[in-house]
């Protein structure tokens, strides 16, 4: 028989929904939602699943996927991380709420470093919670700021999501990195400010104000680790790598910091980073080989034309439409995982946020920061689960503060989409070509 558009796409997502729902992970869920869909259709073969998921894998921009990850691996491994907490306490550390300003500064660094926000909830997490809790920080907040802070780690560049975004979208990564930048400080700035109405609320302590002697201590230990997103954003925009490249240089230059320089790396390290690298690497790439072969389905059903017909024929405008695509990421945020989500709704929405005269780099950065906040939202929420797990705590127990530290970051959302300058300043500015 040959399957008709809303019989497909009923079978495809009701599939997917109750694999999901008897807890099948989300890259197997994917996949095996289209099996039904496959058998029903004379036009289908199992074949052409197995051929798009190949099709996916076969993509050079993705290898920058597991060598980003094997960065962020070494700098946690290396003890790097120490150091940018070391800088981040002579930073913002004498202002009151200390350990949470530096909570979130270490966030920025670390962003500009890993592009993983897992990483930076992890090790970040396990030193800086307890010692908030230490130092009378509320357990609660302490586990909120530390998660929600994480979420700048796919917002400020380098990112693994703009990578996967630039490579299913056919944007240039080196634009969208340089998009994510300014909107990226705008929200560690919001949640410094709301670090400091904490403080003053709950009169929390400050970490002392430092001397110059170590400030200057501070910075000439992370100095070369700083150095990190300048090799690899300034390789990029200037044309020198692609984005791969960069990838392979950063996790060289992490492999060389804590091996030769800081020695805090040893070769019988290797092998565990090396494994935890590979393990988390192929489950992201299987999740975007399988959402792919879902993705692809949907659009030989003329699903995405359907909903774009269905969008559009409301006329809801620029600023309209950037709110049901940002309120679409954050519904899929709450159950999927980022990337998945990227191929599957991005590739959908591509052609709404066309129709409503959206850049394609701020429809990245829209869904990108939305994707950002599912990190942080149940039952998804990967980042506040790590968090939660590292304080101690129950998810249900912390949501309080979590909704609190929300509201400014969902602000600069908003302020982005009435004006998407914002994004669009500095790759307009370095990149003029990719935008």
């Amino acid at each position: 028989m040959i399957v008709s558009t809303g019989l497909a796409c009923s079978v495809m997502i009701g599939s997917f929904l109750v694999l999901v729902a008897i807890r099948i992970p989300v890259a197997f869920a994917l996949g095996l939602a289209t099996i039904p869909i496959v058998l029903m259709d004379v036009r289908l073969t199992p074949f052409i699943v197995l051929d798009r998921m190949f099709q996916s894998y076969n993509s050079f921009i993705l290898l920058a996927v597991p060598f980003f990850l094997l960065a962020a691996n070494l700098m946690n491994s290396g003890k790097i991380t120490d150091k940018l907490i070391d800088l981040s306490r002579v930073l913002t550390g004498w202002m009151p709420g200390g350990l949470g300003h530096v909570n979130v500064a270490v966030s920025m660094l670390f962003a500009g470093i890993s592009g993983s926000s897992t990483a930076d909830a992890a090790g970040c997490g396990k030193i800086l919670i307890p010692a908030m809790v230490k130092e009378g920080f509320d357990t609660r907040f302490a586990i909120a700021i530390t998660a929600c802070s994480s979420v700048m780690g796919v917002i400020i560049p380098p990112s693994i999501l703009m990578v996967v975004w630039g490579g299913v979208m056919q944007v240039s990564v080196g634009a969208l990195f340089l998009a994510g930048a300014v909107p990226g400080i705008m929200i560690g700035l919001a949640l410094l400010a709301t670090v400091y109405g904490y403080a003053k609320v709950y009169d929390y302590p400050t970490a002392g104000r430092p001397t110059f002697a170590e400030f200057w201590e501070a910075l000439r230990g992370s100095f070369l680790a700083l150095l990190t997103p300048v090799l690899v954003i300034g390789g990029i925009v200037g044309g020198i790598v692609t984005p791969t490249e960069s990838a392979i240089i950063a996790a060289g230059y992490a492999l060389i910091l804590g091996l030769f320089v800081y020695r805090t790396v040893s070769i019988r390290d290797l092998g565990q980073i090396f494994y935890d690298t590979g393990r988390f690497a192929s489950i992201s790439l299987f999740a975007i080989g399988t959402a792919s072969a879902f993705g692809w389905l949907l659009a030989f059903f003329k699903v995405p034309r359907l909903i774009v017909e269905m969008l559009t024929s409301y006329d809801l405008g620029m600023f309209g439409t950037s709110l049901v695509i940002a309120g679409l990421f954050l519904l899929f945020g709450l159950f999927i995982d980022a990337i998945p989500t990227i191929i599957i709704l991005g590739t959908v929405l591509l052609p709404v946020a066309a129709a409503a005269d959206i850049h394609p780099v701020v429809f990245a950065v829209i869904g990108i920061i939305s994707l950002a906040f599912g990190l942080v939202t149940p039952p998804y929420g990967l980042c506040l689960l790590i968090s939660a797990s590292i304080g101690g705590m129950n998810v249900v127990q912390v949501m309080r503060d979590v909704v609190i530290i929300l509201i400014p970051m969902l602000l600069i959302m908003l302020l982005i989409m009435l004006v998407p300058e914002i994004a669009l300043w500095l790759p307009r500015m370095l990149m003029p070509s990719a935008v």
